[in-house]
């Protein structure tokens, strides 16, 4: 049976109490329209960018093809003056550039020093701070990051899910937003936290026949729409035009939850971690038995795992 195709609802004028207790606590993907986000929507144009933005260095990706793929890791990361990335990124064709003469361009913003600093837009790039308001759809101190992202006309980001909370704030340009429920994980051929089906509109379903089972939530998103995705929400974004958002993370769990080392929001919380060790060790001590014996303890353990820790509130 083909999954299910939604869209994401669309909601206007959502107010701070009507989200945090009404719609939060539903989990689901929602798109937020005028919302107050400042000039940002109007200021933040090519020559503004490259102008506010200055010689900063930023460490980019750069593809020769539209379709990015983190497992293969079909990109290179290259270093530009954040000027020439913004007129680099805004272009379909280059007269400089690193790999080819339509390669694409993907900033991810990161921390002063990735390995220990969060983005946070406001620090890294303290003259665009005064542009933006970030909705007040959290509490303060469960703030994690503000990233800062550009992309060229047609570029498209692989399928992933992250740890925590976040919004999508669509600053200019356009995005179309493929969403997949946590709830069919097993049909999107997992590696870590990316999926392993790239071209999702047409996906190769000898290779990957259950992706044809995963219900698929949709929207499309202009200047200054914001994205609500929560925690473990599988996204695959495809930039239709230039464009620039800033998502924001922030700690939907207690912040002992999460594995203190991640900069990036996408580490699984150090309880998840801990039982994949423990389902590791349980393995290879499977491996020990002969085949048929191994074959039936294993759908023992299956049932076993989906009895005590599947969740019973149906989607």
């Amino acid at each position: 049976m083909a999954g299910q195709h939604l869209l994401v609802p669309r909601l206007e004028g959502v107010s701070r109490e009507q989200f945090m207790q009404h719609l939060y606590p539903q989990r689901k993907p929602l798109v937020l329209e005028g919302v107050d986000l400042g000039p940002c929507t109007s200021k933040w144009t090519v020559d503004y960018l490259s102008q506010v933005g200055g010689k900063k260095e930023v460490k980019i990706h750069v593809a020769a093809v539209a379709q990015m793929d983190f497992i293969s890791k079909n990109f290179v990361y290259r270093t530009l003056p954040f000027d020439q990335l913004v007129q680099r990124a805004a272009e379909e064709k280059h007269k400089e550039f690193f790999v080819s003469e339509d390669e694409k361009y993907y900033l991810r913003s990161l921390g002063e020093d990735p390995r220990k600093d969060v983005a946070d837009i406001r620090k890294q790039f303290p003259l665009l701070k005064g542009d933006i308001k970030f909705p007040e759809f959290f509490k303060e101190e469960q703030f994690f990051s503000s990233v800062f992202r550009i992309s060229s006309p047609g570029l498209q980001l692989w399928t992933h899910y992250d740890v925590m909370d976040n919004l999508l704030i669509q600053v200019t340009g356009k995005k179309r937003v493929v969403l997949f429920s946590p709830r069919d994980a097993q049909y999107l051929y997992l590696k870590g936290t990316k999926s392993e089906v790239l071209n999702i509109d047409n996906p190769d379903l000898a290779k990957y026949p259950l992706f044809s089972k995963a219900r698929r939530y949709e929207c499309s998103l202009e200047a200054g729409d914001v994205l609500f995705i929560p925690a473990l929400w599988f996204h695959n974004v495809i930039s239709e035009e230039f464009g620039v958002g800033v998502n924001i993370f922030w700690k939907h769990l207690p912040s002992e939850c999460y594995d203190k080392t991640d900069t990036y929001g996408n580490k699984d919380p150090t309880a998840a971690s801990r039982a994949a060790q423990i389902l590791d060790r349980a393995l290879k001590t499977l491996a020990e038995l002969p085949e048929e014996y191994r074959d039936f303890y294993a759908r023992r353990m299956v049932l076993h795992i989906q009895d005590k820790a599947y969740s019973k509130n149906s989607e």
